[in-house]
């Protein structure tokens, strides 16, 4: 994790709150770009600032400027509580 510190503000508990419900997607970049629900996130200076911190990182690799899943980190984890902290829910085929 980075030395980074942020605060821990409501807009960042529910920005990782929708990363542990896989609402979350990043660009594979040294400054990623994040998308929650498809759409590019309004405070990127804020989400960049949660990957350099350690919270949240692509969940797989791939080509640079790649749109991937995001995953939080162990960092990120310790920042929900327990009840936070969802697991995505699968799709009715």
């Amino acid at each position: 994790m980075s030395d980074q510190q942020i605060e821990i503000s409501h807009r960042t508990r529910a920005i990782l709150r929708a990363i542990s419900q896989g609402r979350v997607q990043v660009t594979l970049s040294c400054e990623p770009d994040v998308f929650i629900d498809g759409l590019a996130f309004s405070d990127q200076a804020a989400a960049r600032a949660l990957v350099h911190a350690g919270l949240l990182r692509a969940s797989r690799p791939g080509r640079i400027g790649e749109r991937g899943p995001a995953t939080l980190t162990d960092a990120g984890l310790r920042v929900l509580d327990p009840a936070e902290r969802r697991e995505p829910q699968d799709s009715i085929a």
